[in-house]
């Protein structure tokens, strides 16, 4: 099981891993994207209170929920980093956080334009909003740690002790809108309750969830690439891979 672990861990092996699946989950990521944003923009009915400005719900949503999903991703990348130092945690770790970042960053500007004509205002300093500004926060300082350290074992211990820390932020965010009184609406979809949605509502607003965790995988794939290249430029197994790319 070790050798195995240790095996898919490897460099070599996981650059050419994602050489081969990037193309596949390209592919993957586009039928879905098409399809749940052609189901949620054109066959789904408009919301009997919010009329066709609920439609946004298809992208802010999904870009909320991969806002937790990759932050939790990274904690777990770094228990691995910091428990059993492995090189590839650590860049996995690194490559994920500007894509948290961005789909941080969406949640926040979606919902912002759903805000205004629902609430009245653009921004509210509620919990639910204040707490996922604060992961967009985390996300950076992630980044930034890890650019002002020159040596990156260094700073890959250094920014899996932050995600870990931050990771506390991520209840406080799922469980806002129950603990405080926000502006926020309540979760439309969960693991233990019936969806509040109606099914031809729904089923697009899954497929999108899909789609965003795809995209995401494929990012990931292509960043850690390049990371892992950045890391080892004078290794032996990079310079066979540059000479089987200029050989096909």
């Amino acid at each position: 099981m070790m050798k195995w672990l240790h095996t898919m861990a490897s460099s070599a092996w996981f650059y050419r891993f994602a050489a081969r699946i990037v193309p596949w989950l390209t592919t993957l990521f586009v039928l879905l994207f098409l399809y749940g944003l052609y189901g949620g923009l054109i066959t789904a009915p408009a919301d009997y209170q919010q009329g066709d400005a609920f439609r946004i719900i298809y992208i802010h949503v999904p870009a909320a929920w991969m806002s937790l999903f990759i932050y939790v991703v990274m904690a777990i990348y770094g228990i691995i980093a910091l428990v059993w130092r492995i090189k590839l945690a650590e860049v996995l770790l690194i490559s994920s956080a500007p894509i948290g970042a961005a789909f941080t960053l969406l949640a926040l500007v979606t919902g912002s334009l759903w805000g205004k004509p629902m609430w009245g205002t653009w921004w509210s300093w509620d919990a639910r909003l204040t707490s996922e500004l604060l992961l967009l926060f985390l996300y950076l300082g992630v980044l930034g740690l890890y650019a002002a350290i020159e040596d990156k074992r260094v700073a890959s211990k250094a920014i899996s002790v932050l995600t870990l820390v931050g990771v506390v932020n991520i209840p406080i965010i799922h469980y806002s809108v129950k603990w405080w009184n926000t502006l926020h609406q309540g979760s439309t979809v969960t693991l233990t309750d019936k969806p509040s949605m109606q099914i031809d509502m729904l089923i697009p607003l899954l497929v999108m969830a899909v789609a965003f965790k795809v995209y995401y995988a494929i990012s990931l794939l292509i960043r850690a690439k390049a990371e892992l290249i950045e890391r080892e430029p004078n290794s032996k197994w990079v310079r066979k891979v540059i000479e089987e790319d200029n050989n096909e």
